[in-house]
């Protein structure tokens, strides 16, 4: 699983690093995916960060 975050759409709210910060950090303030593939054990908290995107700016391909 690869996840990934448009920083056209990112409008910075951190949600996804709160969520999964595992998987997504801030830089220049946006959102960034710094681990991919995404290990197992961070797949679920991935996947929730994904829905809960204020902005839907994080895509997630299986």
């Amino acid at each position: 699983m690869k996840a990934s975050v448009d920083p056209e759409i990112c409008i910075g709210c951190t949600l996804c690093t709160q969520t999964c910060p595992g998987v997504f950090k801030m830089k220049d303030g946006k959102s960034i995916a710094y681990k991919n593939p995404v290990p197992d054990a961070f797949k679920e908290a991935c996947k929730n960060a994904a829905q809960e995107c204020p902005a839907s700016a994080i895509m997630i391909e299986e």
